[in-house]
């Protein structure tokens, strides 16, 4: 998707770009949703609400930020909110569980090894604090520049760097925790 801009945006009708947002965005938005609330279902309803709010917002855009940017600063707010509200914070919901199909080309003791190890990463990724979870997912699962980082977050640009060192390194740390156990 082209970076839309203030000037594309009159020219553009509200409900068709939020249709194209949706679209180029919706699944990314979710993924960094989800990594904020660990819940598929309460992250696809707020992926939801974030579309609306950003709908509603669309005549606030001023243009000083990427689309892209403005939008994941929308989601992340409405997370932290979300993690915030009475509702988040008393209601527990049940875990997901997903079905994990091998590649007919890998064996399955692989597969199971590499889940094993997927599993682990994520757990530790999201047992991590919120200021440091946010960095990692941003760096590398949504391939974010420092930059894009530090504008999606508000902060320095040393910040986000700082961050990121941090988390590695509690990663490493929880990591190595839990392979001495399990030896």
């Amino acid at each position: 998707m082209e970076e839309t801009t203030c000037s594309s945006m009159a020219t553009v009708n509200h409900e068709e770009l939020i249709d194209e947002l949706m679209g180029t965005y919706g699944q990314e938005i979710q993924q960094l949703v989800f990594a904020y609330v660990h819940n598929e279902t309460i992250a696809e309803d707020l992926t939801q609400e974030i579309f609306v709010k950003c709908y509603k917002s669309l005549a606030s855009f001023k243009g000083k930020s990427s689309i892209k940017t403005w939008l994941w600063r929308i989601a992340i707010n409405h997370a932290k909110d979300y993690l915030k509200s009475w509702y988040s914070q008393s209601v527990k919901p049940a875990d997901d569980f997903s079905l994990i199909i091998a590649d007919e080309k890998e064996s399955i003791e692989q597969t199971i090894i590499q889940q094993d190890e997927d599993a682990q990463l994520a757990d530790a990724v999201m047992q991590l604090t919120i200021k440091y979870r946010e960095v990692i997912y941003l760096f590398y699962y949504e391939e974010c520049s420092i930059k894009e980082i530090a504008e999606v977050l508000e902060v320095n640009q040393n910040t986000v760097k700082t961050r990121l060192r941090k988390s590695k390194s509690l990663l490493k740390e929880m990591l190595e925790g839990s392979r001495w156990k399990n030896d």
